[in-house]
């Protein structure tokens, strides 16, 4: 036992510096196998395997996109007629950018093209909606105008509405920028979506007709005096040329035309004279101005005569404001009135004189 430990122990002395000071090389063949690296999944192999999974599929959705492709042309006709409504999204945009979420983002106006204004209309008045908006608890709207008509109670769902404000379509009604209606005639006003009205009533760009004959042209007022200009100059049998404060003579044959034009050489101002059989025996006659019934455009007066051989009736007038001539009816006010015992025949021979405001207005 002695004799076998001893010699352990020698061995052990004698090796061990010799293992602690030079490591043998390792040995090739005693190392771990390595791991299988299997190569990157190639994407075709993959497309051509989900092809194989969904191809059973992909003949049911073949049949959804048909339906998808109507729907798609049916959005299409609704965009068309849809109207153009500006919808002010800078607000959000600078919120989202003071919280650093979208930094590249814009804050100038985005415009929106909504399919129909129904969505900002009231479902129950059909007006449009105003603040403060209502909704109940299934989300139905309603204004605060018909909220005591409702009775507090939805006319959908009836359930109770009245307590619970739609922030989310008060803030999308405020920030609504409609056009103006006459914005295919020139305007270029805006207004708030329900607010239109008010601008409407005051626009310059109003249509107004071309009151000559054979002539369908619309348009602003003064879009029409150049229309007159350039395509009825040449018409002098239905169109006369006048100037301001100059009596101008002229003639109307009542059993051809009851209607006299007449436009300003300078200023480009549509004067048009009607005559009007009464009811009960006479002729009544009008002078009116072919411009918007609005404020802020100059008012014009005339002297109106009805010129016999031994006999003048005259009267002074405010010209009065029309869009169109067609529509004239038998005047009840503003109009000069031509008994029978001086009209001999169906010859009126006539003189007028125009100035502005109020010039010839009490003669």
């Amino acid at each position: 036992m002695s004799e076998h430990l001893g010699l352990l122990i020698s061995v052990t002395d004698k090796t061990f510096p010799t293992f602690e000071m030079s490591l043998p090389p390792r040995n090739s063949n005693n190392r771990a196998p390595k791991r299988q690296r299997f190569p990157p999944p190639v994407p075709e192999e993959e497309e051509e395997e989900e092809d194989e999974e969904y191809s059973a599929e992909s003949l049911s959705d073949d049949e959804d996109e048909e339906d998808y492709s109507d729907e798609s042309a049916d959005d299409e006709d609704d965009e068309e007629g849809g109207i153009q409504i500006a919808i002010d999204l800078g607000g959000a945009v600078r919120e989202a950018q003071s919280r650093g979420s979208s930094p590249g983002a814009s804050s100038s106006q985005l415009s929106v093209k909504l399919k129909s204004s129904e969505l900002l209309d009231c479902p129950t008045c059909l007006d449009p909606l105003m603040g403060p908006i209502y909704q109940c608890t299934n989300g139905h709207l309603t204004c605060s105008s018909c909220l005591g008509k409702v009775r507090n109670q939805c006319p959908f769902c009836r359930m109770p509405i009245g307590e619970i404000r739609c922030r989310a379509m008060e803030r999308l009604i405020e920030s609504s920028i409609a056009p103006c209606c006459n914005a295919i005639y020139g305007c270029r006003e805006t207004s708030p979506y329900g607010n239109q009205s008010r601008h409407e009533k005051a626009c310059a760009y109003v249509p107004c007709f071309c009151p000559l004959p054979d002539c369908n042209y619309t348009g602003a007022y003064k879009n029409l005096q150049a229309h007159t200009r350039a395509s009825h100059s040449w018409d002098v049998e239905n169109l006369t040329p006048f100037v301001f404060d100059t009596p101008q003579m002229f003639n109307m044959n009542l059993a051809k035309k009851m209607t006299a034009v007449f436009q300003e050489k300078k200023e480009g101002d549509l004067i048009v004279v009607q005559a009007f059989k009464g009811t009960q025996g006479g002729v009544l006659v009008t002078v009116s101005s072919i411009v918007p019934s609005i404020s802020g455009l100059r008012d014009l007066s005339c002297s109106i005569a009805k010129l016999n051989g031994y006999t003048t009736l005259k009267l002074g007038l405010m010209v009065k404001k029309i869009q169109n001539v067609r529509e004239q009816e038998e005047p009840k006010d503003a109009f000069m009135f031509i008994p029978d015992y001086m009209l001999s025949d169906d010859q009126c021979k006539m003189q007028i004189c125009v100035g502005r405001k109020y010039k010839y207005a009490h003669i």
